[in-house]
């Protein structure tokens, strides 16, 4: 479908991935336990746009660039997979760590957490790296067409990650302290993550 290849392994990854706590995790709980759900759900709602502005420019952008060139699209898929590697060993290496929440926000109205949340996705240079390294991983460098391919798979991976930012604002009271007061659930997932990570990188290396 579209040279999309291993969409199961894309999915699972990006779910793992979307369970990781970062800063869009910690925007998003800040904001819910400062001011309420319609400001958590807003800062979401942000978070995902700037998901959408990232998955957009990986999808017109490596498109545009490689469309000519197999050669081009294997050569970025490589670096793409170092790059899932180093980021793999850095969260299987990582030492255990408590999430930390801001408390204190430029402004109060729901308005500026969709904003902000839209600022802090979109100015966060590693998710830019993160969909240009991840992505063309699952397509097929002869698919035709790529940039449906790489819509298909961004929104994908936005739609997981939405469905869980609204959660975490729903429930932001009961989950924040679980997050915040241990770090055996942020250590579990990024070794999960991380290994998945090494995977895709090592079976990229030994693919053909």
């Amino acid at each position: 479908m579209l040279g999309i290849h291993h969409f199961v392994l894309f999915l699972t990854t990006g779910i793992l991935l979307n369970l990781t706590p970062g800063p869009d995790t910690a925007y998003i709980l800040g904001r819910s336990i400062a001011q309420g759900r319609s400001a958590g759900i807003a800062s979401a709602l942000g978070i995902t746009v700037g998901s959408i502005v990232h998955t957009t420019a990986a999808a017109i952008g490596l498109s545009a660039f490689l469309a000519t060139s197999a050669w081009a699209f294997s050569a970025v898929k490589l670096i793409g997979g170092a790059y899932l590697v180093f980021l793999g060993i850095g969260a299987l290496l990582s030492s255990p760590g408590r999430l930390h929440l801001p408390s204190r926000f430029a402004g109060t109205e729901t308005a500026a957490a969709f904003r902000q949340g839209i600022l802090t996705n979109v100015l966060n240079p590693k998710v830019a790296l993160f969909f240009l390294a991840f992505l063309p991983q699952f397509i097929d460098p002869s698919a035709p067409a790529k940039v449906p391919a790489f819509l298909l798979l961004g929104f994908t991976f936005v739609t997981t990650g939405t469905l869980w930012c609204l959660i975490l604002a729903c429930f932001a009271s009961a989950l924040s302290e679980k997050l915040r007061g241990s770090t055996t659930i942020a250590t579990m997932l990024n070794r999960a993550v991380g290994s998945l990570f090494v995977f895709l990188g090592m079976r990229l290396a030994v693919s053909r």
